[in-house]
């Protein structure tokens, strides 16, 4: 029997790796690790980088990174994640 002419992806929604890990991985892992080489105190930004990526690790659980936004709009200070807030209603229509 020839081979099929049409692929069908087995995983569509799976996200981007750098090596092993996902983009947000990756930074949680490079950021101190980088700090640590330019303060010179590498042991404290490895040690920092493996807690930031397990923490991350942990915080997801298998879940999509947009669950930590999620959670970050509804818990931390409205202006701390630069997303909007729902204008009050007396602005109603000033919002359009």
């Amino acid at each position: 029997m020839a081979a099929d002419k049409y692929v069908i992806p087995t995983h569509l929604d799976d996200p981007e790796l750098i090596g092993l890990w996902t983009l947000d991985e990756f930074l949680a892992m490079v950021i101190p690790f980088a700090w640590g080489i330019l303060s010179q105190h590498i042991l404290i930004g490895m040690f920092l980088s493996g807690a930031g990526w397990w923490g991350l690790r942990k915080a997801k659980a298998g879940r999509a990174t947009s669950w930590l936004l999620h959670m970050a709009y509804w818990h931390l200070p409205s202006g701390f994640t630069g997303l909007r807030a729902t204008p009050p209603s007396y602005l109603r229509l000033m919002a359009g």
